[in-house]
């Protein structure tokens, strides 16, 4: 029953996150999203979700599983950021 509810909330909390530029779009030309947008976003959400759950049932040390997951959050964000300006310029980049 326990994992039922983890993936709920982790839905539940995707869905939250990506109807922000849902929102966003009705009042805003600023915020242009098209379909693949929200299923990449989505995707990378429920993806980093996962390796987290996955960190903390796994990793007991919790030194290293608290670091494991901040390097998590980092290369997310780093890579949100990429895909969404394109700070690197590599070729994922959305500009």
């Amino acid at each position: 029953m326990l994992l039922k509810n983890r993936y709920s909330l982790l839905l539940i909390i995707t869905s939250g996150l990506l109807l922000i530029p849902l929102i966003a779009m009705q009042f805003t030309t600023e915020v242009n999203w098209q379909l693949n947008d929200f299923l990449i976003a989505g995707a990378l959400i429920i993806g980093t979700g996962l390796f987290i759950y996955f960190i903390k049932d796994n990793i007991k040390n919790a030194n290293k599983r608290g670091l494991l997951i901040l390097a998590i959050i980092i290369l997310v964000a780093l890579l949100w950021a990429e895909m969404a300006v394109g700070i690197f310029g590599s070729p994922i980049a959305g500009s």
